[in-house]
């Protein structure tokens, strides 16, 4: 039989120091951004908050506003609602705020707003931990033609995607023959990616995202294309050229979409190198070789033939329609990302680390940001380290 006294007292125990924490917050400066940020990252509208807290949506709009601060009671309620700390909702902390306007996502359409705005807060959090870990370690410096700050000269590079991206090979060095690690040379100049499920089960509709309005160019890959590593690298690529092209967002622009494509065929796939490597029918076999040796899908070479003209539309339609039942039949079958550590964000893990080792514990860090263990856990890519319970 389990003694539940002690569990009693524990659970009093915390909610007077929730108590006691919220009406700190409420004297200290309740911050109402911090609260619309927190409710976002939730993934609740204000009329779900309201109802777990018994209030009018209202209320909780005033709240936001900063018209009329809650009582610190209502502080405990929100804090529980939206899972966190009630001192997360106290003002005094570095805070970037970013309007969804100013992020470029893969699939604007099916992306519902809500989840957006999950995205959109998320990323902020990102940038605050980056700040945090920047105080304590040496990030490598931003390397993106045109970036300062949060702005993207257009000048600085030219407008013609495909002759962008053979300008950023040259100015990192990049040769002209594969990238073998697209991800790792993005961190390595100073791009702060990630590869979280960030939006729980809806992380799937919300697809990959950047921007470059914040101190530092960021840009989000989602676990649904983990499961193909020439997919992913053709994300990740993808959203580069909007950081590179796209100072000035269109979010859902067709012809920017059309363009990132565009710049990321070229990176992955420079014209005059890869053409006079492609077959001048649809030889599958040669195809798959020079997937595995360019780290491209197939469907990318096949997009590629039609588009430098080895191949014709009809013949382009035909390929596909095969390709689809060679899959099904389980042939090029996908390769997940976890094979390809050089395509797994690590900037952010190996600066916690480093700082780890001249003495900043989670624990702490958490306090600073004042998120909850597993929040930082995901904000960092780490694995909660605890065996996980599964009954049967």
């Amino acid at each position: 039989m389990t003694d539940t006294s002690n569990t009693g007292t524990e659970q009093l125990q915390l909610l007077s120091a929730d108590a006691t924490t919220a009406t700190a917050v409420a004297g200290a400066g309740f911050d109402s951004a911090r609260l619309t940020q927190a409710r976002r990252l939730a993934g609740l509208t204000k009329k779900a908050v309201a109802d777990q807290l018994g209030v009018s949506p209202v209320a909780v709009g005033q709240w936001e506003a900063g018209t009329h601060p809650p009582r610190p009671d209502h502080i405990v309620g929100l804090a529980e609602a939206l899972d966190v700390p009630a001192a997360f909702l106290a003002a005094g902390r570095p805070y970037a705020r970013l309007e969804a306007s100013s992020a470029h996502f893969r699939s604007l359409r099916r992306t519902p707003a809500i989840q957006r705005a999950k995205a959109i807060a998320f990323t902020e959090q990102v940038w605050e931990l980056t700040y945090a870990l920047e105080k304590r370690i040496q990030l490598p410096p931003v390397d993106l033609p045109g970036f300062s700050a949060g702005e993207i000269a257009t000048d600085a590079m030219p407008s013609d995607p495909a002759r962008a991206a053979q300008e950023l090979r040259r100015r990192w060095d990049l040769g002209t023959g594969r990238i073998p690690q697209l991800v790792r040379t993005m961190e390595h100049h100073g791009l702060i990616v990630t590869l979280a499920p960030f939006a729980g089960a809806a992380t799937a509709t919300v697809d990959a995202f950047s921007t470059s309005h914040l101190p530092r160019p960021m840009v989000a890959l989602t676990p649904d294309r983990a499961d193909d590593v020439y997919r992913h690298r053709f994300t990740a690529a993808h959203e580069l050229g909007h950081l590179v092209l796209h100072g000035d967002t269109v979010p859902g622009d067709t012809q920017q979409e059309k363009e990132a494509d565009q710049f990321a065929a070229e990176l992955l796939t420079p014209a005059a190198v890869i053409t006079p490597l492609l077959p001048a029918r649809m030889d599958f076999k040669a195809l798959d070789r020079l997937s595995k040796e360019w780290g491209v899908a197939v469907e990318s070479l096949v997009y590629r033939c039609r588009e430098v003209g080895k191949i014709s539309e009809p013949a382009y339609r035909r390929a596909f329609q095969r390709l689809a039942q060679l899959r099904k039949l389980n042939l090029f079958q996908p390769e997940p990302v976890a094979k390809y550590p050089g395509e797994n964000p690590l900037l952010l893990r190996r600066a916690f680390e480093l700082a780890e080792k001249n003495g900043l514990t989670l624990p702490q860090l958490a306090d600073e940001l004042k998120v909850k263990l597993p929040r930082l856990r995901l904000l960092l890519g780490v694995e909660d380290p605890r065996p996980r319970l599964r009954l049967v």
